[in-house]
C-alpha cells in the first residue's frame, strides 16, 4: 500500500470533490472520448446491457473524468454497500477500534461459590467463537474468561451462565430483508453477543428417490434445545439444491423447507443461529464444567431485559441485573477493525458489515437500532465530506433490495475517504482480482495490472456491480482513477456479462 499511502498525503477534499451529477448529466457521454468511453457507447448496445439498468463513472483525482454513463442513476448496490460501511466504520471508530467483551457477576463469592448469576457481556464484538484467522480460538477464549474466574477465587457458580446481549438493542434483522434470506448464513442477525458468526451448520442429503426425505443432521454449534420440522423433500435429477430455512428469535424452532436434488452429492448447509447469546453462554457453561467448575442454573441469555432460561420450555425469569450495577471479573478484546475490515471486504460478510452499521448506532446514537443507525451512518457520512443526500441506505451490508446508490456518489464516497485518518488501511481492506469475491476478475490481465485495481464486488439476482481505485502506473496521485460499475436487472446469465465488466475494467487500467 505504499503507493496509496503517496496518493494520499497532501490530499485536500475540499478543492478536488466535484458535484458529479451536475458535471456529467445521465446518458451523456463523457468529453473528450477515452476508450474507454467510446468502448461504452459500443457496448451499450449489447443485448445484454439493453434492456438492464446500468452506469458506470470513472474519475482520475485531479478531476478528469474518464468515463460516464447514467452515473447519476440510483440503483441496487448489493455489496457495493459494505465499501460505504467499512469505510464509515473506519473513519469513525478508527481503524485500530477493538470491540470489548466483559465478564461480570452480579452477586458476592463466598467460600469459593458465585452466589448469583455469571454474566458474558457482549460488546458487539462479532468474531467471537469464529473460526476465522484473525479471531482468537474459541478455546483460547474460553480458557481466559474462565481465568478471570480464578483470579476471584470462582469454584462453582450457584446461578446460571448468562449470555447478555442487550448493547445492541432492536431487532436482530433489517426488516427490509427478503424471508428467504433470513434463515441462510449471509441472513443471520444479532445483538450484543454472537457466537461463530451465528451461524448453523447443517449436513444434508438426498433421498434414495424423488419425493424422499432429505436427510437433515445439524452439526455445529451443538444446540439441542433446537426443534427442526423438515418439510423438505428429494428433487427430481438437475434441480440443484434449492433448502430454505426459517426461523426465529423468539421460538427455538425452525423448518427447514424446499427441495434437494436426488444427484446432489452430501454437504453441509450453512444456515442461521437465531440464538447467539444462549449459543455462547452454553459452550461456555459446558467448559466450566468440564474444567472443574460445576455451574447450577446451566445456560442463560437475556430478552426484553428478562432472564430467558431452558429455552425449549421458554422460561422467562427475573429482569436481569443492570449492567453498570455488575462486578466486571475480566474483559477481552476483539482483533482491531481493520482486520474485521478486511475480512468483511474479501469473504463479503454481511453479519459483520451490519455490526459495524449498527455499532454506530449504539456509539453516535446510543442505539444499535437499525432506525439510529441509518442516522449515525448518515452523519459520519456528511462529517467526511459526502453528504448521502438523495440516495437510500437501509443496512451496511447491501442485503437489503432498498438500498439505492449511485455510481457518482460510491465516486463521490470513495474520493473523500482518501482524505480519512483511515485510508491506508481501508484501501488494505479492498480485495484485488485474483482474491477474495475477485477471484474470477481480470484472470487473463497480467500482474501489473490486477495488482493496480483495489475494489469490491457486489452481486445478487440481476445486480452486479465493482467499484474502487485503479492505481497509476507511475504512482501519481492525480492520476489515480476512482471508479463505480454498476448494473442492475440484468436477466442474461452472469457469464455473459463479466466478459463486458473485464473489458471496461481493463480498458479503464489502460488509461493511466
Amino acid at each position: 500500500m505504499t503507493a496509496f499511502r503517496t496518493l494520499a498525503a497532501g490530499f485536500l477534499l475540499a478543492a478536488s470533490i466535484i458535484s458529479l451529477d451536475a458535471q456529467v448529466p445521465a446518458g451523456r457521454p463523457a468529453a473528450p472520448k477515452t476508450r474507454t468511453q467510446r468502448y461504452l457507447e459500443i457496448v451499450s448496445g449489447n443485448e445484454v446491457l439493453s434492456n438492464a439498468a446500468w452506469g458506470i463513472l470513472a474519475v482520475t483525482m485531479k478531476g478528469d473524468t474518464v468515463a460516464a454513463w447514467n452515473p447519476g442513476m440510483r440503483m441496487i448496490p448489493a455489496s457495493n454497500m459494505k465499501l460505504i460501511t467499512t469505510g464509515a466504520a473506519m473513519h469513525a471508530l478508527g481503524a485500530d477500534f477493538k470491540y470489548e467483551t466483559r465478564i461480570c457477576c452480579d452477586g458476592p463469592v463466598e467460600d469459593g461459590v458465585l452466589k448469583g448469576d455469571l454474566y458474558i457481556v457482549g460488546g458487539g464484538d462479532p468474531t467471537t467463537a469464529s473460526d476465522d484467522s484473525v479471531a482468537v480460538p474459541r478455546m483460547k477464549l474460553w480458557e481466559q474468561w474462565k481465568g478471570f474466574l480464578d483470579k476471584a477465587g470462582i469454584k462453582k457458580i450457584a446461578g446460571r451462565v448468562i449470555g447478555d446481549g442487550r448493547y445492541f438493542d432492536g431487532p436482530i434483522e433489517n426488516d427490509t430483508w427478503e424471508s428467504q434470506d433470513l434463515g441462510t448464513d449471509y441472513g443471520t442477525g444479532g445483538d450484543g453477543l454472537c457466537f461463530y458468526r451465528n451461524v448453523q451448520e447443517v449436513k444434508v442429503s438426498a433421498g434414495a428417490s424423488p419425493g424422499d426425505e432429505v436427510k437433515v443432521s445439524p452439526s455445529f454449534p451443538d444446540t439441542p434445545w433446537m426443534v427442526y420440522k423438515l418439510s423438505c423433500r428429494t428433487g427430481p435429477k438437475g434441480t440443484g439444491d434449492n433448502l430454505y430455512l426459517f426461523n426465529s428469535d423468539v421460538f427455538p424452532y425452525a423448518e427447514i423447507r424446499g427441495t434437494f436434488a436426488v444427484d446432489r452429492k452430501p454437504k453441509t448447509e450453512y444456515f442461521s443461529n437465531k440464538f447467539g447469546a444462549y449459543t455462547c453462554a452454553s459452550y461456555f457453561c459446558n467448559y466450566l464444567r468440564t474444567h472443574g467448575i460445576p455451574v447450577e442454573g446451566g445456560a442463560a441469555d437475556v430478552r426484553m431485559g428478562r432472564i430467558r432460561s431452558e429455552l425449549t420450555n421458554l422460561s422467562y425469569g427475573r429482569y436481569a441485573a443492570k449492567v453498570d450495577g455488575m462486578q466486571v471479573l475480566g474483559r477481552t478484546y476483539s482483533p482491531p477493525l481493520w482486520k474485521i475490515a478486511r475480512e468483511t471486504n474479501h469473504r463479503s460478510d454481511n453479519f459483520y458489515a451490519e455490526t459495524m452499521l449498527r455499532t454506530l448506532g449504539r456509539r453516535g446514537r446510543h442505539s444499535a437500532c437499525y432506525d439510529s443507525s441509518r442516522v449515525a451512518v448518515r452523519e459520519v457520512l456528511a462529517g467526511l465530506g459526502a453528504p448521502a443526500d438523495g440516495v437510500r441506505i437501509e443496512d451496511g451490508s447491501g442485503l437489503s433490495r432498498k438500498n439505492y446508490i449511485s455510481p457518482s456518489y460510491l465516486v463521490g464516497f470513495l474520493r473523500a475517504m482518501m482524505d480519512s485518518p483511515a485510508f491506508e488501511e481501508y484501501a488494505g481492506s479492498l480485495p484485488q482480482p485474483g482474491t477474495g469475491t475477485l477471484a474470477s476478475r481480470l484472470k487473463d490481465q497480467p500482474e501489473d495490472v490486477k495488482g493496480r485495481f483495489h475494489m469490491k464486488s457486489g452481486s445478487m439476482n440481476g445486480v452486479l456491480c465493482y467499484s474502487g481505485y485503479l492505481e497509476p502506473r507511475k504512482g501519481s496521485r492525480d492520476e489515480t482513477i476512482v471508479f463505480s460499475l454498476m448494473t442492475n436487472n440484468v436477466i442474461a446469465p452472469t457469464r455473459d456479462l463479466t466478459p463486458i465488466i473485464d473489458m471496461i475494467l481493463s480498458s479503464l487500467a489502460s488509461e493511466n
